[in-house]
Order: C-alpha cells, then structure tokens, then sequence
C-alpha cells in the first residue's frame, strides 16, 4: 500500500506494530537497496517513508511483483541481483503530502489508501486527550475496558478453535470420549462467565461514554480549530503545519485554561482558552496580510460546527453572484455599482428578510443613498429597519453588495459578533515568548517580508540569555555554506550553542540535508536553539516545516512606526558625525522618505507596479552619501549639491532596485518635493504635507530631540500624505477583500457550499451548457487574394487567436461535461476547469489564450462575445473607424500597424515616426462622421488615479468612490518624432488591467499624452494610468 499521511499517525501505527516483526525505515534518498534484498529474502516489513510524487524505478520489479520460477522457487531481479522471492515479505510506502498528484502508472503499481484525518476522527482522538487530562480515572478505566474487552473476545475466539479441532480429530462415539466433554464443559463455564463479564463491561462503558460526552464539544472545537490552521497551506506553502505540534499547542490550553468546580464553566474556559491560544500560535507564523482571512475561516468553521453557519450565505460570501445570465431589472441608480446590482438580484433569493430588497432600494432611494455616502456605513443604521432584521451575517452581504470597500470593516464586526474582539487583533511579536515556545528539538523558521530582517532581535534575546560570542553562530546560507552550516549545527546541538542559518531560500537544494541532519539528531543539548530565515519559497521542505515554530517579521506599519525604528538604529555620533548644520534636517527628511516609499507599497498597484524591498541597507548607504557629500560642502564654503544628492538616493540606492520606469518616475518626483533649498526658507515654512496632521521638518537637536518629534505623529495616515487621492484607500480596502474572497475559496476541500439548492456537480454542468449555448457557432475567417494591409494582418492573427481559444473552450467544456457523468476518467485539468466554473473564474487553460484579465468569469463572457462581435464586423465590413482596443489579444500591434500605414503612405522613416493621443468629446461610434487617414479612434479605455474634465479636456482630482472612469474616445495619431513637440501633457501609461505592469514587464502597452493644467507631480504621485479593461 502506498498511504496518504500528511498527519503521520500511520506511520506511527506501522512502525508500532511492525516493530517486533524486524521492519525496516527508509527513505528514497538513503542507500536502501541492500536493506531492502534482506528483507525480500527473508520476508521481513519494509517501510519508505517521506515519498515524493516520484517513486524510485528501482523498485519497480517489487511492486510489480515481476517474479519467476526457477526450479520450483521464485525468484526475482533486483537492480543486478536475482533473489529468491518469500511470500512474507511486506512492502508499505508513505507520503506526507496532503495531496499528492500521482501518475496512473504509479496508481496502478501501488494500492493508494487515504490515510488523511477526518474532522470527526480527529475529535474522537482529541477527545480521549482531553478526558485523559480532565479524567484521568475514567480515561484509565475505559482503557483497561477496552483491553479487557478485546482479550474476552480473543479467550471466545479461541475456546471456539479449540473446540472445532477437538471435534474434528475425534474418532467414534462423541459421548465416549471424556477428554472433549471435559472441553465443551469448561467452555461453556468460561463462556458464560466471559457474556456476563462483556454485559457488566458494556455498562460500564455505557457510564463513562455518557460521562465522556460532556467533554464532546471541546474535543470538537479542538479538531475544528486544527482544520482551520491546516487549511491556511492552500494560501502558502511556508503554512504547514503537523498535527504533532498542534497537539503540543492543544496540551498548553488544557494546562492553562481557568479551573472551576462547575463542569460547565471549565468547559467553557476550555474552548475559549484553546481558541486563543490556537490564534496567537497561528497568527506568530503568518503574515499580516492574511490574519484576518484565517481569523474569519476559523469563525465560519465554528459556526457551521454549531449548525449556525448557512452554507448559500457563505457561498454569497465569497462569489458574490456567479451566474452569466444578464439581469432584467435594469440599475435605477447611478451611485449603485453595476455589480453589486447584479448581486442583489441573488442576495434577495437568500431569505424572506431580504426577498424586497431590491424593491426597498428602488423606493427609499434618497435613504439609501445617505447611507451608502457614509464614512462607515457598517455602523450606521440601515434605512427601512433592516438592522433588525437582518442578522449580522446577512448585513455583512449587504454591505458586500453595496459598499464593498467596507468590508475589511464590516467582517471584523462579524467576528467581533461572533468569537469576541480577542479575534480581530492579532497580538504583537515578543522574541521571549517565541523562546518560551521553543524547543531544543524544534527548529525556529521566520519567514521574512522585503524590509524585515530579525537577525538584531535575536542578538538582543541572545544577549539577555546569555548567548554571545562563540556561543552564537550566524551563517548566511549561499554557494559552498553547506558544510559551514552542517559543521555550526554539530557543534551547537553538541555543546549547547544557538546557530542561525539565515537566507535559507538562496541555497534551497541543501534544505533536504538539513531535514536528515534533523532528523538524526538525537538527544541534542538542552540550551541548542536553532534558528533559521527564509523568504517565501515552494522549495523548502515540508519535513521542516512540519516539525518548526514558524515566526513571520514585517517591517513596520505606518510612517511614525516606520520612521521611529529607523532612529532607534541612529546614534548621536552619527547625528555629530558631520559638521554641515543641514545634515541633520536632511538625514530626518530620507527617514520621512523611506517610510513613504515602504508604506506606499500597501496601496497596491496604484502605489508601486512592483513591490520592491527597500530595506535598511538602502537608507544606511544614502546616509553615508549624504554625511560625505554636505561635509565636503561645508569644508569647501559650496552651495548644497541637491542634483547629486538626488541623483544618486534616487537613481542609484533606491532607485538601483526598481526596474519600473514609472516606479523610478515616483521615486524621483518624491526627491524633488522633499529636497531642495525650499527645506531651508526663513519665509514659506517647509511641510511634507498637511493632510491631517502638519508633517514638517525638524531643523536642529540631538537624537532624543527627533525621537520626541517622531512619536508626535499620528499612528495612522490619509492616502494624501503619500501624494495620493483619499480613494487610494478604498482600492486598498477593495484589494484586500478580494484577497480574502480568493482566500476563502482556495481553502475550501470538498465541494464547498451549494449554489442555489443544486449540488456542485450540477451547478458546473448547467454553467458549462450555459457556456456552450453563448459560443459562436458561426467561425471566423478572413481570407484575401491580395498583398494584405498592415491593419489587415493584425485581424488574421487575431482571428488565429480568437479560433484558437474556441477550439480550447469546445474541447474542454465536452470532456468535462463527459467526465461528470463518468464517461471518461476525471483529470487534474479538467477537475480545475470545473472548479473555476463552480466558484464563478476564469479557467487558467482558457486565460493563457486570452489577453491578459481580471474579469470574473460572467463579465469575460461578455467582453469574449464582444471581441467576437469587433472581428466579425471588421473582417465583413473593412477596417472599422473606431476601434475597441481591450477586444485585442496583444493590443500593440494594431499600434505598430497604424504607424507602420502612415509611413508606408507618406514615405517616413519607420523607426523615427511615433505616436500620441489627443481625448476627444466623443462617447458613441454615431458621433464621428469619418475615418481618420492616418491613425485611429479608440473606445472603452478607463482612467485610474484621476478623472477627465469634459469640458475644459484636461486632467482634474477624482470625485469620492470614483475609483475609475470611462474615458472619453481618444484619437492616436502616428507622427514623425522629430516634429512632436508636446506642453502640459502628463505622459501617461496604459496598461492591459489594474494590475498594471508586472516586474517582467508585462501589462505596459504604450504611452498616452493626457493634457493638464496642475504640475505633472500631483499625477505622478496620484499614480494616475489608464487602464483598457476594469476588473468588474
């Protein structure tokens, strides 16, 4: 058998059980072959333990029991070796993979069993822990009567063998022969006394169950909160947990939980102490970002454990409406978002308390509409009494609908309803405690965010412990450090010692030698802590993983934070370090900037295209420049070198990480606002900004002075102090509750909620017919007999596209729908594609031949049959005079057709001609009367981080909750470079989706020329882009 045990209680059991039979442990990655010759010779138990999703060809021959008969024995081919074969020999494999994808070949050698804890199995194993420790008498006593019970039966068991052989050797008269009498009489005494015995047992046993099942709820609580931590490693790899140290986390609770006489309230400071102590373990090992995400599944959970979770309402929760048909009831107003509209039309079918919601809306619409303009609508009562209503769940599905940007909030106050505010504040990182928490046997994981790095808080620790010098060794993993780092942990788990092996991920291959090392280690030193720090990484060993406490260290959040670490890290030799008056103010300035630019980062994309981790390293190096340049002013009698300064932290330090040329474009833009003689005017006072709060500089002091100045800064800050719009925000707020959407639904095993009273299999099903019906039957082709224009080879190769993604979408739909009647076998691509369709995405097969999206799975529907509709149309009726850009699958090169038209018609040098744009007032196709000669209209374009003012046609601030706007068409007109001279113009990018440009470059399509009257640095740092597709 080959065993799926990602708890490893199997393994347990088969190494207890096979113990005194000889069997042997090994892995695919010892030298096993001998050992495993031995026992197909001599019949003994072999076990391989920790198996991959690949098994070793060497030992095929075994488990395909490819054995033959030479002189009546059998014998078989091992490698080089033929062996006589002995039937006793057994051979047991297991993985710890929770779910591993093997291959039919393997499937068919090997016997798969699944060995994967059940919710339920896990509480009746959690149950007799909790007894044990609760009632340690009645756990004894059940145990001798479970034994007591099992050793009658096996006494009954054998009498009835004894018996049955008696009488089958006995020769003549049964009455004669006095030896059996005497056997069936002393049976028949042992018998009765055994029945009595067995009714006085399950009595017994009666008793202690009704007993044990007080302590029922706790066991259960205990498996839902082990499932619900489990369940976090479909967010992360790095978020494996073992049942051993979860068992370790459950003991701590029972020990810790308040004592009282009466049962009842033990049992209530049970449940409650293990549920803390279960979220703090939790929340030590996972990032911030998905806290909220785990303390909501793990609410959720408890919730439908007690039978008060409905499982349509969570499903609502996390799809929102999933269905493809159009809605007939058109939006009535204007401020409700096109979605959430779409939304209401299910939430009404989820209950009679919601069944004239949408009706309510139409009616009392000016109510509404205060509400939904609230700052905090999830505090505000709900027009038409639906407060008292709705229960607390079905308001956070209103809000859902309505206000989605509130929902961080709106779920906090559903787990603050529900669990308690305990819940919705994840507790700090205290180095003692992660000490107290650890073992010597037990290795210490932090996983590190970009900008963290624990390395000077385990010194601390160390040092208060006593750890310093040689006592603490501190290896940097790389090429060539293995045999460093083995020869560090030797000697550490030898003679007590901490090692710390950081950057783990940089040397990923030796991790599997450092899991043996692990493992071998027996009996280590009392005092030997293990250390280690990786970034997120698939290849770190789940083996590790399991066995570790995983710590995860963020930097800072929010600029006072941010900032005041910076300073805790300055000294005042360093503030004295030069002589020039300004180095002071100056080196308070970079601090302001290294915090803007690391808590930029949470704004999204509209903050940063990519993330990029600025550390200390960058802020210490900038320092360095700023003390040598203003000294080398000061002695010199010179005016301030501000170009070199800003040069060089701007396009060197900071700026040698981005890879962006927008991200490099904000970076700069923040250098120029903060440096410059403007920090040292007497008349017009310097402020980095006033919003909220007035951020200014301080001029003079020593380090306490500028310590007292930081921690007179609010905790918390507007998206303005940042150079942003007040919406930037609610895109936060936005982007984070997709994260928990998506979240929720990779955790979800099994087949998830029901949609609409239908089973998983049938909602697919339908949905896939759905799909089927709204697919062309009619197939595109665009053939000519002449030399194609530029224009008319881009629609072939779209068209070649399109037909490609047809044919995909035909192929899979058919063979899914095949496999879910079991007319064919159910592959890992098809069971995604259906999965996909059940929580209402696009299936990832489909994404890769389409143009890149962020559109759930309804909306792609329409803009895949719109694309349709744009080649149809061109490929029938000639080149259209506005073309719909985001229908393109790779949108540049109907630009690169356009310029290339132009040049070929006006005789231009193709690499020195360009483009730009020019916003027109147009919104419908019927208002432009001619095609442009040269260039193009454009529809559907969107503009994020700014809206267009129509009538004065330039750029202007955003309107609250407008978080992105149809522009307006746009006119792209291919020029000769040499001849484009542009004022007052924001060179603006224009991405494929919201996600903007990716660190690869992907997403960027070109530059667009957006006219405005405000200097281009209100835009730059509004992170203004436009956009060819929304993601709604």
């Amino acid at each position: 058998p080959l065993c799926v045990d990602p708890q490893m209680q199997i393994v347990q059991w088969i190494k207890k059980k096979e113990e005194k039979a000889g069997l042997t442990v090994k892995t695919f990655n010892d030298e096993y072959i001998k050992f495993l010759e031995l026992a197909v010779q001599y019949g003994k138990p072999f076990l391989f333990e920790n198996l991959d999703e690949e098994l070793d060809p060497m030992v095929d021959p075994v488990l395909e029991k490819r054995y033959v008969f030479v002189n009546g024995q059998k014998m078989i081919t091992l490698g080089d070796n033929t062996l006589e074969w002995n039937d006793t020999f057994m051979l047991m494999m297991t993985t710890k993979l929770s779910n591993p994808k093997y291959t039919p070949e393997v499937m068919g050698k090997a016997s798969i069993v699944n060995c994967v804890i059940t919710l339920e199995g896990l509480a009746a194993q959690l149950l007799n822990v909790v007894v044990g420790f609760e009632r340690p008498d009645l756990e004894e006593m059940r145990q001798k009567l479970v034994q007591q019970m099992s050793e009658n039966r096996q006494v009954i068991k054998s009498l009835e063998d004894t018996l049955l052989r008696e009488l089958a050797a006995s020769k003549g008269s049964i009455l004669d022969n006095d030896e059996l009498i005497q056997t069936l009489n002393n049976a028949k005494t042992k018998s009765i006394e055994i029945g009595e015995s067995l009714a006085v047992a399950a009595k017994t046993s009666e008793e202690i169950d009704k007993t044990r099942a007080l302590y029922q709820k706790v066991a259960k609580r205990g498996s839902i909160l082990y499932f619900s931590m489990s369940g976090l490693v479909a967010i992360s790899e790095m978020y494996e947990y073992s049942l051993g140290s979860y068992l370790g986390v459950f003991d701590t609770a029972l020990r810790e939980a308040k004592p009282d006489k009466i049962v009842d309230n033990r049992l209530k400071n049970l449940r409650e102490k293990m549920t803390q102590t279960m979220y703090d373990y939790t929340c030590m090992g996972i990032f911030e970002k998905h806290k909220l995400l785990f303390s909501f599944q793990m609410t959720t959970m408890i919730l439908d454990g007690d039978g008060d979770l409905n499982g349509r309402e969570f499903d609502f929760y996390m799809k929102g409406n999933p269905s493809l048909d159009k809605i007939k009831d058109p939006c009535p107003f204007s401020w409700v978002p096109e979605v959430g509209w779409k939304d209401l039309q299910m939430l009404k079918t989820l209950g009679d308390s919601l069944k004239n919601i949408t009706d309510d809306i139409k009616a009392k619409g000016d109510e509404w509409k205060e509400w939904y303009d609230s700052e905090a609508p999830e505090t505000m009562e709900m027009p038409g009494g639906y407060t008292q209503k709705l229960d607390v769940f079905k308001q956070v599905l209103l809000i859902r609908c309505l206000r989605p940007d509130r929902m961080i909030t709106a779920t906090k106050m559903l787990i603050s309803a529900k669990l308690g505010d305990y819940y919705v504040q994840p507790p700090s990182l205290v180095y003692d405690k992660i000490f107290e928490k650890s073992s010597e046997k037990m290795p210490i994981v932090f996983i590190l965010s970009p900008g963290a790095d624990p390395q000077s808080d385990v010194a601390k620790l160390g040092d208060v412990l006593g750890f310093t010098g040689t006592k603490f060794k501190f290896v940097s993993l790389g090429q060539g450090m293995g045999g460093v780092a083995q020869q560090s942990i030797e000697t550490g788990y030898q003679r007590g010692h901490w090692v710390m092996l950081q950057n783990c991920h940089l040397l990923a291959s030796w991790l599997k030698t450092l899991e043996k090392i692990l493992e071998m280690m027996n009996k280590p030193h009392k005092d030997f802590r293990l250390w280690l720090t990786t970034m997120p990484t698939t290849d770190f060993p789940m083996g590790i993983l399991q066995r570790s406490l995983k710590v995860v260290t963020e930097p800072p959040e929010g600029l006072k934070l941010n900032i005041k670490q910076t300073y805790a890290k300055v000294s005042d030799a360093d503030l004295d370090s030069c002589s020039s008056p300004s180095f002071r103010p100056l080196m308070y300035v970079l601090a302001f900037f290294h915090a803007i630019v690391q808590d930029r980062r949470k704004f999204g994309r509209i903050g940063w295209n990519v993330a990029y981790d600025f550390n200390e390293s960058d802020f210490k190096v900038s320092a360095r420049l700023l003390n040598l340049y203003l000294q080398k002013a000061y002695d010199k009698k010179e005016i301030l070198p501000w170009e070199t300064l800003r040069y060089l932290i701007g396009e060197a330090m900071y700026g040698g990480r981005v890879t962006d040329n927008y991200d490099r474009r904000i970076l700069n833009t923040y250098l120029e606002e903060y440096m410059g003689d403007f920090l040292f005017d007497e008349n017009v006072k310097f402020y980095f900004s006033q919003a909220g709060h007035d951020y200014d500089c301080q001029m003079e002091g020593n380090l306490a002075t500028y310590q007292q100045a930081i921690l007179t800064l609010p905790l918390n800050q507007s998206p303005s102090v940042f150079g942003l719009h007040p919406n930037a925000e609610i895109n936060y707020f936005m982007t984070s509750a997709k994260e928990v959407y998506s979240g929720l639904m990779a955790m979800q095993t099994g087949t998830g909620g029901d949609s609409g009273g239908m089973s998983r299999e049938e909602f697919i099903e339908k949905t896939s017919t759905d799909i089927q019906k709204k697919i062309p039957s009619d197939e595109l082709k665009f053939i000519k007999d002449t030399v194609p224009t530029p224009l008319e080879v881009v629609l072939m190769q779209e068209i070649e596209r399109y037909e490609a993604l047809v044919k995909r979408m035909v192929g899979n739909l058919a063979d899914l729908k095949r496999a879910l009647k079991g007319e064919i076998g159910m592959t890992q691509a098809l069971d995604d594609i259906g999965t996909a369709i059940f929580n209402g995405q696009l299936p990832a097969a489909w994404a890769k031949l389409s143009p890149q999206t962020e559109k759930p799975l309804g909306s792609w529907m329409d803009h895949y049959l719109k694309r349709y509709k744009q080649y149809w149309d061109w490929s029938t009726q000639g080149d259209p005079a506005v073309f719909w850009l985001s229908g393109f699958h790779i949108p540049e090169s109907l630009l690169s057709a356009l310029v290339q038209a132009s040049c070929r018609r006006r005789g231009w040098a193709l690499d020195k001609s360009t483009l730009y744009t020019k916003v027109t007032k147009y919104f419908e196709t019927s208002e432009v009367k001619t095609k442009l000669l040269d260039g193009t209209y454009v529809e559907g374009m969107y503009l994020e981080g700014a809206r267009w003012d129509l009538e004065a046609g330039c750029l202007a601030r955003q309107l609250p909750k407008q978080l992105i706007i149809l522009m307006p068409f746009i006119e792209i007109i291919p020029v000769e470079a040499n001849r484009l001279k542009l004022r007052d113009e924001l060179p603006t990018p224009v991405y494929v989706t919201q996600l903007r440009r990716n660190a690869m470059g992907v997403g960027l399509v070109f530059e667009a020329n957006l006219h405005t009257k405000e200097h281009p640095s209100i835009w730059v740092l509004q992170g203004v882009a436009m956009m060819l597709n929304d993601d709604s």
